[in-house]
């Protein structure tokens, strides 16, 4: 998949490794993805793994977005 800019506005989209950097896009994806990219997300990595994600400290992903995930992926 091919990342838009916007989503990923802090870095070059071409440079992201989907296994390297799960977490950042992960997280970046619960906090700002649209329907086709959290498609992505969660045909890419298993629920659990993105649950995990949504509960690691420091997360990026804002706390009414957390709210919602948390009700999503229980």
């Amino acid at each position: 998949m091919e990342f838009r800019p916007a989503l990923f506005w802090d870095t070059d989209p071409k440079t992201i490794d989907p296994e390297k950097h799960e977490r950042y896009i992960i997280e970046r994806i619960l906090a700002l993805g649209r329907g086709e990219e959290v498609r992505w997300m969660f045909g890419r990595y298993p629920r659990r793994k993105i649950a995990e994600v949504l509960q690691l400290p420091r997360s990026q992903v804002d706390q009414k977005s957390r709210a919602l995930w948390d009700l999503i992926l229980k």
